[in-house]
C-alpha cells in the first residue's frame, strides 16, 4: 500500500495518488473491481455537487440566511467515497459536518439547512433516510451508534451503523466509552473518523503523538488509515469495515487523513491559527481535482460531461437556495409538540406558562403599548 505525503507513520491506502494515477493494490483492487469509469464519473458527479451545495450554504450564512454553517470543504471524498459503500438499511449517525453523507442517504436539499436557519429543532425525519440528525455534542454520536449497533445483532440482522466524527472527537470520553461496548459485544459498527487535522484551533499533532487509527488497538479494535482526499480508496476501506461487520467481526475504525480547506464553521477564522502555505500544500491534494485529473486521462471527463455535472451542481445550488428563503418560522408553540410520545402532564404546564407569557404581548404593537 502507499502513503501519502501528509503523515507516514503508518501505511496509508491510496487507490488514486494526487495526481490522479491509478496505483495498484492487490489487497484493495478486488474490493472496487466493479467501480468502471461510469462509477467514477457518479462519484465525481456526487462531490462535485455536494461542494456546490456547501458554497451555498456557506453563502447563505454570510448573507444572513443561516445562523452558522459547518463547511466540508476539503472533505467531499471522505464522505462521498464512505457514503455510497453503505447500504439503504445501515444507519449512520453523524456530527454536523456530514452533508455530503446526507446528500449519498437522498436527503431532500433543504432539510440540510433546516436546522442552521433555526426553523427547527431537527433537520429531517431520521428513518426516511436511515440517518440520525447532526449530532453537534463533540463525540455523542458514537455511543448512540454502538447502542443502535448493539440492537443490530440481538435482531440477528445484516446491517451495520457508522459513526461519523472528527479528529477532535477522538479526544473525548465518549468515543472511549463508545469503543469498549462496541469491542465488548462485537457490535456491527463502523468508527468513520475523518481527521482533518485541526479540532477547531488545535492540532491532530497536539492531541495524539503517534496516529489516530493508532488508538482503537488498545479496545481490541482493528483499524484501517485511509488517504480521505482519495474517493476510491475511501470506497474500497469503507467497504472492507462494512462486509466484516455483517459477517460478525465487530466493529472497525477508519482514519481518513483528510484536511479542512474552510473554517471549522463559519463563526471561525482559520488564518489565526494556521499558515497559507499549510493550506497551499492540501489544495494540492485537493479530493476533486484528484478524481478529475483521473478521469480527463482516460477520456471519461470530456467538456460535455463535465458542463452536465456543472450543470447538476448549479442546479442542486439553486435549489437549496430556493428551498432556505422559503422556509417560514414555525409558531412559537411548536417548540412543545416532540418533545414527548404521550401526554406528558410538565410539558403541558410550561407549554401553558409560555403561553401566558406570549399572550401579555398581545396588547404591544412595535414593543410599546398601543
Amino acid at each position: 500500500m502507499a502513503t501519502t505525503e501528509s503523515v507516514t507513520e503508518r501505511d496509508v491506502i491510496q487507490l488514486l495518488d494526487a495526481h490522479g494515477t491509478r496505483l495498484p493494490s492487490p489487497g484493495f483492487d478486488p474490493v472496487v473491481a466493479d467501480i468502471g469509469a461510469s462509477e467514477l464519473l457518479g462519484l465525481y458527479d456526487d462531490m462535485v455537487v455536494i461542494r456546490r451545495l456547501d458554497a451555498e450554504a456557506t453563502a447563505l450564512q454570510r448573507q444572513g440566511e443561516l445562523a452558522l454553517w459547518p463547511p466540508l470543504l476539503g472533505q467531499e471524498a471522505a464522505q462521498i467515497g464512505s457514503g455510497r459503500a453503505l447500504r439503504s438499511d445501515d444507519f449512520v449517525f453523524s456530527s454536523y459536518r456530514e452533508h455530503g453523507v446526507a446528500y449519498a442517504r437522498g436527503v431532500d436539499l433543504v432539510d440540510l439547512v433546516r436546522v442552521w436557519r433555526g426553523a427547527t429543532a431537527s433537520g429531517w425525519d431520521p428513518y426516511a433516510i436511515n440517518m440520525a440528525t447532526p449530532q453537534v455534542i463533540i463525540g455523542a454520536q458514537t455511543l448512540h451508534a454502538t447502542g443502535y449497533a448493539m440492537g443490530i445483532r440481538t435482531d440477528g440482522a445484516d446491517s451495520v451503523a457508522v459513526a461519523y466524527f472528527g479528529d477532535g472527537a477522538t479526544s473525548e470520553g465518549d468515543v472511549s466509552e463508545a469503543m469498549v461496548f462496541a469491542a465488548s459485544f462485537a457490535a456491527p459498527v463502523v468508527f468513520f473518523c475523518q481527521n482533518n487535522q485541526w479540532a477547531i484551533s488545535e492540532p491532530v499533532a497536539l492531541q495524539s503523538p503517534g496516529t489516530l487509527a493508532d488508538r482503537p488497538s488498545g479496545f481490541g479494535i482493528p483499524s484501517l488509515r485511509v488517504d480521505g482526499n482519495d474517493v476510491l480508496a475511501v470506497l474500497a476501506a469503507t467497504r472492507v469495515a462494512l462486509a466484516r461487520a455483517r459477517v460478525g467481526g465487530g466493529p472497525t475504525f477508519i482514519e481518513a487523513v483528510t484536511y479542512r480547506m474552510g473554517p471549522h464553521t463559519t463563526a471561525d477564522d482559520p488564518t489565526r491559527y494556521r499558515d497559507d502555505a499549510e493550506l497551499a500544500a492540501w489544495r494540492e491534494r485537493d479530493p476533486i481535482s484528484r478524481l478529475a485529473a483521473h478521469l480527463r486521462a482516460t477520456g471519461t471527463l470530456t467538456a460535455e460531461a463535465e458542463s452536465r455535472v456543472q450543470e447538476r451542481a448549479d442546479a442542486a445550488g439553486a435549489e437549496l437556495r430556493a428551498g432556505c428563503l422559503a422556509l417560514e418560522d414555525p409558531p412559537a408553540l411548536s417548540l412543545f409538540d416532540q418533545v414527548y410520545a404521550e401526554p406528558h402532564p410538565e410539558l403541558a404546564r410550561q407549554r401553558a406558562e409560555y403561553a401566558d407569557y406570549l399572550a401579555g404581548f398581545d396588547d404591544l404593537e412595535d414593543g410599546a403599548p398601543r
